[in-house]
């Protein structure tokens, strides 16, 4: 196993896109574009159903707890390389974080 300091779990459904094609699709993007950051040390692992189906495919992102929601291919290109590679959360796309609980963006109710 290679050296990672981050690990990215991502729902794979099958409830949280129809028949999990969508989000396996996402889970190939995830793995293309941690793989064309340079040096970048995460590691990824596909899980089944997170059981809070809020908005998915879901991406949870440890040792940080950071769980974002409505990952498509734009937001995975973010989380790699704002939070990933330069330690940033994308906070517009997180709904969960670890000793907080659900985070309530502005504009949403």
């Amino acid at each position: 196993m290679r050296l990672h300091y981050k690990h990215v779990l991502m729902c794979t459904g099958p409830r949280c896109t129809e028949n999990g094609v969508e989000a396996e699709e996402m889970f190939k993007v995830l793995g293309q574009t941690i793989d064309a950051c340079d040096g970048l040390r995460a590691k990824r692992t596909r899980t089944h159903c997170f059981a809070v189906c809020k908005e998915g495919p879901i991406v949870a992102v440890y040792p940080d707890g950071v769980w974002y929601r409505k990952v498509d291919a734009d937001a995975i290109q973010r989380i790699v390389t704002e939070h990933l590679r330069d330690g940033r959360p994308v906070e517009p796309l997180i709904f969960h974080k670890l000793g907080v609980g659900d985070v309530e963006q502005e504009g949403q109710a």
